[in-house]
């Protein structure tokens, strides 16, 4: 995958350019943003969502099933502190749904790459560079500023 470039816009707008794609994000207005776009964090959930959507379409498209009144539903469950704890996706499956398959299409949403990251995470470093010459590296183990 090619590099992700960061910019940035007025207010709160912050875009990231990869290839032919622009990902734009901001914050909700009481956030100091204009809501014109999701923010990085519903982003980041959504991905999870969608890659397990896009494998469940994946495991429906080998095997001939059609995806008509296939919904999933992901929910989030957060601690008094709005930390993040836990993620339930619901996959809910139509009448005439395949029976042999329902396990089958579960563990294929379970299956899905952001997942496994989640589940194992790589480490992730922040450095800061004048020109060309590296500042500083310093290991993304200390907590992440405030949340927006």
């Amino acid at each position: 995958m090619e590099d992700m470039v960061v910019t940035f816009g007025e207010k709160k707008r912050v875009d990231c350019t990869f290839g032919e794609y622009v990902v734009h994000t901001d914050q909700p207005v009481q956030g100091g943003g204009d809501g014109s776009a999701p923010a990085p964090f519903d982003l980041f959930l959504a991905s999870l969502a969608t890659c397990a959507g896009i494998y469940v379409l994946g495991f429906c498209q080998a095997r001939g099933i059609a995806t008509e009144g296939i919904k999933l539903t992901q929910r989030h469950e957060y601690d008094e502190a709005h930390k993040l704890t836990g993620v339930r996706l619901t996959i809910e499956l139509p009448p005439g749904f395949p029976e042999k398959y329902v396990g089958a299409v579960r563990a294929a949403a379970a299956g899905c790459k952001v997942k496994k990251v989640l589940a194992a995470p790589p480490e992730v470093s922040v450095e800061t560079v004048q020109g060309s010459a590296t500042r500083d590296t310093a290991p993304s183990s200390s907590p992440p500023g405030p949340v927006m």
